[in-house]
């Protein structure tokens, strides 16, 4: 059995920017060297997520939209009234979404379909240079 990590960054806009890291999570997959398997993508950080969709504009403002409907920008959090940092709703969407996705590999890929891609999100109030690690175990 082989177990591989790989860690690459991604800078992001913050307030729910949307970032296509299939490129990169291939590229880890290949340097493991691992035929059959199974990846994990994990971003480190309580305000960002992984997950995916298929990666066009329209999907993109409709995941968007959806996820402000769910945990609103402009309402108070307790969170902010105790930290002061206005990033409450950051927090809660990336619990809601949560910090990581794993995907199967066979022979040497990721199995996405056709319209599929894995997707960073960066729900804080901010620019931030966020952490990416995939952990491959396989064969």
């Amino acid at each position: 059995m082989v177990v591989s990590i790989h860690e690459f960054q991604v800078t992001t806009e913050g307030f729910t920017d949307v970032v296509d890291i299939s490129e990169q999570v291939g590229n880890a997959i290949d340097k493991s060297a691992v035929a059959d398997g199974m990846a994990l993508v994990s971003v480190a950080g309580s305000t960002a997520s992984i997950t995916s969709i298929e990666y066009e504009p329209g999907v993109v403002r409709d995941l968007k939209n959806a996820i402000e409907r769910l945990a609103p920008s402009n309402i108070k959090y307790e969170h902010d009234a105790r930290w002061g940092d206005g990033n409450g709703f950051a927090h809660v969407r990336a619990a809601m979404l949560g910090s990581s996705f794993s995907v199967p590999v066979h022979r040497g890929r990721a199995v996405l379909g056709t319209w599929q891609q894995i997707v960073l999100l960066d729900f804080d109030n901010k620019r931030r240079r966020r952490s990416i690690y995939v952990q491959i175990i396989g064969e």
